[in-house]
């Protein structure tokens, strides 16, 4: 009987070492279906606002973590272009790679351990205890950074295993090449090819979202139809190659006197349209007259030409009684607003803005 106690206490010892291994195994692979579950949904993603919301919001709220934040190289700017007035919290875009190369130097591997506020301050909102970072490598580039932040000390440390936040790396690499091809293949299909802004296609469809976010949120909504003052007689006396070069310059001008989150449009010949989200008559008069004025203000050089040009602005703002009419209903009445305060602009003598309110 001496002898069994020990034995029996030994069974007992290896019985509960066994039983933490299974749970612990049990818990490992639960992780790995989570993981295995945000991949394909990271694959899957149908626009890199998606692939986005994936890696900051869905990871975040599957894993628990206090924080994560994602850092990519946008030398271009045509991330920026790309998410507009769309670009999520814990995104930062920059302007190289440098800032990630002292982060990361050449290592592949993720980095786990302690929140350091002079290294990882500038990736984090908040003060984290434990950090993963991953660098995001395409093609031997750096191209992107995505970090992990927890307030427990213990969640991530230096000897903790980073196989799936390997994995994770390599598949996101890929992810984000493939989002931004699929962008840029939107973008082709929506931008008129002579002016470089976008195009009716486009327009149309972004009036209808800001007419719904408008009645949603109870936001002003202006219009703008803009026409350049006597372009066939510019074609007809400098040619088609000279015409081409005003507009593109005038689609040039307007988008750059336009605020973030405006959107503007080649409508058809020497039309053009804009949208401009929470603007009342007063701001979108001011965006209207800034528009007229700069354009007026630059002679287009086109070879030995110098051509004076100058454009008519019809100005509408989105009603107030909208409540139970359809998103296009109302986007027709407010394109034909700003066309009839257009040719009001056109018949009062070219080359100021009227509006239709």
């Amino acid at each position: 009987m001496d002898d069994a106690a020990p034995l029996e206490a030994e069974n007992q010892h290896l019985r509960q070492q066994l039983q933490a291994l299974l749970q612990e195994a049990r818990a490992n692979e639960e992780k790995m279906r989570r993981f295995e579950r945000l991949e394909h949904r990271l694959i899957g993603a149908a626009s890199l606002q998606e692939l986005l919301q994936v890696l900051l919001q869905d990871y975040r709220q599957v894993f628990a973590l206090d924080e994560v934040s994602l850092a990519l190289v946008d030398g271009e700017q045509e991330l920026a272009r790309l998410l507009g007035a769309a670009q999520p919290a814990g995104l930062r875009l920059l302007p190289d790679a440098a800032a990630l190369q002292r982060l990361h130097g050449e290592t592949d591997l993720p980095q786990l351990g302690a929140f350091k506020p002079a290294r990882h301050g500038e990736l984090f909102a908040q003060v984290m205890a434990s950090v993963a970072l991953l660098p995001i490598r395409r093609h031997g580039r750096l191209i992107a950074s995505l970090h992990f932040g927890s307030l427990d000390a213990l969640r991530y440390t230096p000897d903790a295993g980073t196989q799936l936040l390997q994995r994770l790396a390599g598949i996101l690499s890929v992810c984000l090449e493939s989002a931004l091809n699929q962008e840029r293949l939107k973008l082709a299909g929506l931008t008129d090819a002579l002016t470089g802004v976008h195009n009716r296609r486009y327009f149309e469809h972004r009036c209808l979202v800001e007419i719904a976010q408008a009645r949603r949120h109870r936001h002003a909504l202006a219009c703008l139809f803009l026409d350049i003052d006597g372009f066939k007689a510019i074609n007809d006396r400098h040619g088609h190659a000279t015409g081409d070069m005003v507009l593109r310059t005038v689609g040039q001008s307007i988008q750059g006197q336009l605020r973030a989150g405006d959107t503007i449009a080649r409508w058809g010949g020497e039309e053009f349209v804009a949208l401009l989200p929470q603007a009342g008559l007063q701001q979108a008069r001011e965006i209207a007259e800034r528009i007229r004025g700069r354009i007026a203000a630059q002679a287009v050089e086109a070879g030995a030409a110098s051509v004076a040009v100058t454009i008519s602005i019809g100005l509408s703002l989105l009603g107030q009684d909208i409540a139970g009419r359809e998103p296009a209903q109302l986007a027709q009445g407010l394109l034909a607003a700003a066309d009839r305060a257009l040719y009001r602009a056109k018949h009062e003598g070219r080359n100021r803005v009227v509006s239709e309110v």
